[in-house]
């Protein structure tokens, strides 16, 4: 079989090793030579999700790679995502939409089928656009993992695509990782791998040369580039959260966030960390919790367990006192949810059924339902009268006397609420912070006197094209284009 020139792959030899930003440089760096390119993730482990045009869910990475290849987002793009509900089982979603929770042992078995998933959505992508830019997940030398894998290794050779191994040398052993990946992988998986990219350099690349020499001698692959350091680099995170900020001396606005056991979308806050105006600390579990400006609440994966962890790590009372100080409160999704009454849970959806009383800070109540509601939205708020946009992913319907004075305004119907006396504030919708209006209109309500505008969009705009001019000052693009099947062009 001729290995396919349209698809182009690239696997990590740990997980963070480079493999989503890798795949975004490359998708803008063909983009800008007007070669029509799709990026593509057979099976993504993420809790952080967009919404797309069609009305799916996909992990958070495709989203931004789709808008590095001016594309909006598909749920071919990443046809099987598994959203983790426990230590051993998530939720699986198919073509973006969720099929059913299994744990780890039943979906292994359930692998055969969201391959047949994986493989129709890329025989999509590839009649449609002239490359397909494939990420991988974890590393392919989990051994424990390769019977029926569908997101290495596996999918390769099914499809017949050349592969780009990434390591990243800032963690150390650099060539174990490489070398090591190596060992474990069978001939034809070997030969699969083209070429090596070393990411995260920081000093003087001469003296890295001798130990590149003796890699590709040892291996016979060729170094494509060594990658440097990015400082301020800023993209989406799969799943680790991103405790960095921008350096600024203005007086800032303190913000704190729960890492709940189950927290989703934590990328709602990447517009606050990079907000010069904005201290924006995450709160891990069993830390001290410190005062601030404003506390928020974000979405989670399993309300009423995370609700639990809230209250068994002492945040009710530090709420409390924190509002009796007029402190100011936001709850997102699921944090929407525990400001309310109470969390009924029926059906059963995250765990046994049951209810669990919330904060009691809205007037509202939730009830879980088996149909997650899926969809992107444009509207106003209802306190301040700016344009608002974002999506929403949840599985819950919300009640009560408190809509009434609701957050927003979106597609003609209001969502979420605020209190009465407007210290507390909660809404279903995701991504809020990134549009400028809504970000300023927050900020002045938490206390910011004079809110400076930034353009979220454009921040991430900027650093897509950062990585792009790397591929293009630091990696072999000749064998890039070739592997791409685009030598001449």
């Amino acid at each position: 079989m001729t290995q396919n020139s349209k698809t182009l792959m690239v696997q990590g030899t740990t997980s963070d090793a480079g493999k989503s930003t890798l795949v975004t440089a490359l998708c803008r760096w063909l983009a800008r030579q007007n070669i029509s390119v799709a990026p593509f993730k057979p099976q993504n482990m993420a809790l952080n999700s967009a919404v797309t045009e069609d009305g799916g869910e996909i992990g958070r990475a495709q989203a931004v790679q789709a808008q590095a290849c001016h594309l909006a987002p598909h749920t071919d793009m990443n046809p099987v995502l598994l959203k983790p509900n426990s230590d051993s089982g998530a939720q699986v979603i198919i073509h973006g939409k969720a099929v059913a929770n299994m744990d780890a042992r039943f979906y292994h078995h359930y692998k055969t089928t969201a391959m047949d998933a994986v493989l129709s959505s890329h025989q999509r992508l590839s009649s449609q656009y002239q490359v397909v830019m494939v990420e991988g997940a974890g590393s392919p030398a989990e051994i424990n993992l390769r019977d029926r894998d569908i997101a290495n290794m596996g999918f390769a050779e099914v499809v017949d695509c050349p592969v780009i191994l990434i390591a990243d040398i800032d963690r150390g052993g650099v060539f174990a990782h490489l070398v090591g990946t190596l060992e474990l992988l069978s001939p034809t998986e070997r030969a699969r791998i083209k070429g090596f990219v070393i990411n995260r350099f920081r000093g003087d690349i001469s003296l890295l040369q001798s130990g590149l020499d003796w890699l590709e001698q040892r291996t016979g692959i060729p170094v494509m580039g060594v990658l440097p350091y990015l400082h301020d680099l800023h993209l989406e995170a799969e799943d680790a959260i991103n405790q960095q900020q921008v350096a600024s001396d203005k007086q800032q606005l303190k913000v704190i966030v729960p890492v709940y056991p189950r927290v989703s979308n934590h990328t709602d806050f990447d517009p606050l960390r990079l907000h010069p105006q904005v201290d924006l600390q995450f709160i891990a579990p069993d830390a001290p919790i410190p005062p601030a400006d404003l506390i928020i609440l974000p979405g989670s994966k399993h309300v009423r367990a995370d609700f639990d962890w809230l209250l068994q790590q002492g945040w009710d009372k530090a709420i409390q006192k924190h509002l009796r100080y007029g402190g100011k409160l936001l709850g997102i999704c699921g944090g929407y949810q525990m400001l309310g009454e109470a969390i009924h849970d029926p059906l059963g959806i995250e765990s046994a059924p049951g209810s669990s009383e919330g904060l009691g800070l809205l007037a509202i109540s939730t009830t879980l339902a088996a149909e997650k509601q899926l969809r992107n939205v444009e509207g106003e708020l209802a306190f301040d009268q700016g344009r608002i946009s974002g999506y929403e992913i949840h599985a819950g319907t919300t009640i009560g006397d408190g809509l009434n004075r609701p957050f927003c305004h979106i597609d003609g119907r209001p969502d979420g609420a605020i209190s009465d006396d407007g210290q507390i504030m909660g809404s279903y919708l995701h991504g809020l912070f990134e549009h400028t209006e809504s970000l300023n209109a927050v900020l002045s309500w938490a206390g910011v006197a004079s809110v400076e505008s930034i353009d979220y969009h454009a921040l991430r705009e900027r650093d897509i094209e950062r990585l792009a001019d790397l591929v293009e000052q630091h990696l072999d693009t000749d064998t890039l284009k070739q592997m791409c099947g685009k030598a001449d062009e």
